[in-house]
């Protein structure tokens, strides 16, 4: 590890002196790259260096405490000593933890798709509250968030939501919610107050560049048709909706959230080089179900992830036997707690794969 870290250190060093030279200043394209790797190396070689002032600290201490006869001082430096090797033991674990493999999507901005699945009004109606959980999560921090395209059921519901949040980190944090999440409260419409049971399907994915993903146009079949819903005078009037269908998956998006014919092209071509993306990383990890398992969550639509219970004011995430007496909370934005406690679940298991490996 530490021959690695050395190595990180050197490069660090030579970056900084790269972009002190005009031809890579003038040059925006490696300047950026630059000032990326930068970025990235910058944690790690902050806390490296500090391991190793520490580590200094503690050869200094113990020299000294040979040396010293004076009680007082030596119990500064026993203290001193102390806090230097606290301080060593707690760098190494974030090292080992900084030094992990990062996931390449992880700076990316995230497309999420959210269907309403069992339970009729009372999962759209659920898919609305999680579509605004995840509107204010984005606010509280500072993400943009941009509608691509909504179909509701006439009574506040939603029965498919799709949208953009966009972002420093974004899919770093949102990744670990996709997958099924359930409801179990008394609908509105019960007149027996009996508990149901709901679901939902959220999907994150990663917003694909041009790069990751080539389309050939001849491979796509756009249909246009005129919006319906909420969406003022250009409602109903123009033919601005537009249904693109992927001849070769079988892909079928709708977008009617723009005004204009052309962005609703733009906006549905991302959700499909998002969900082509999404495909070939998922045979990608297919072929990886070892490593894939030792993950917290696959990320499969089809696993049961949480449980937002409402008689008893409670939100279970079922990967990590996580509960929190704080449903309101949660459900007005507040996920950080979850999700930092998912991170180190999933940063733990990382570890304990690679020592076992």
């Amino acid at each position: 590890m530490f021959d690695k870290l050395d190595d990180l250190l050197i490069r660090f060093e030579e970056i900084m002196g790269e972009l002190q030279e005009p031809d890579v200043v003038n040059d925006q394209t490696r300047f950026r790259s630059l000032m990326k790797e930068q970025n990235d190396l910058a944690p790690i070689v902050e806390a490296y260096k500090e391991y190793k002032k520490c580590n200094e600290t503690i050869e200094d201490s113990l020299a000294m405490l040979e040396e010293e006869s004076d009680e007082e001082m030596r119990e500064l430096l026993k203290e001193e000593l102390a806090d230097a090797r606290k301080r060593v033991e707690e760098l190494e674990h974030e090292l080992k933890i900084l030094l992990l493999p990062k996931d390449p999507n992880d700076d990316k901005n995230v497309i999420v798709e959210i269907r309403a699945g069992a339970g009729g009004d009372e999962a759209a109606l659920f898919a609305a509250e999680i579509y605004r959980m995840y509107i204010h999560y984005a606010e509280r921090r500072r993400w943009k968030c941009e509608m691509i395209s909504l179909n509701e059921n006439g009574i506040g519901g939603f029965k498919e939501a799709v949208f953009m949040i966009s972002g420093q980190g974004a899919y770093s944090r949102l990744k670990y919610e996709s997958g099924v999440h359930r409801v179990q409260r008394v609908p509105e419409t019960e007149s027996g107050g009996r508990i149901h049971t709901s679901t939902i399907t959220v999907a994150i994915m990663p917003e694909a560049e041009e790069v990751d993903v080539h389309i050939d146009m001849n491979d796509c079949k756009f249909d246009v048709f005129r919006a319906s819903g909420n969406g003022g005078q250009c409602v109903n009037t123009t033919d601005s909706a537009v249904r693109l269908t992927h001849i070769p998956t079988g892909i079928v998006i709708s977008c009617q959230d723009e005004k204009s014919q052309l962005k609703n092209k733009d906006k549905a071509l991302k959700v499909l080089r998002a969900r082509l993306y999404e495909l070939e990383q998922a045979k990608q990890h297919d072929a990886e179900a070892e490593a894939r398992r030792s993950q917290v969550g696959t990320g499969d639509r089809s696993e049961k992830i949480r449980t937002y219970n409402f008689p008893q004011g409670r939100v279970t995430d079922h990967r990590i036997k996580l509960t929190l007496h704080k449903l309101d909370t949660v459900l007005n934005g507040d996920l950080d707690e979850i999700i930092d406690s998912l991170i180190a679940a999933d940063q733990a298991a990382k570890l304990a794969n690679m020592q076992e490996n």
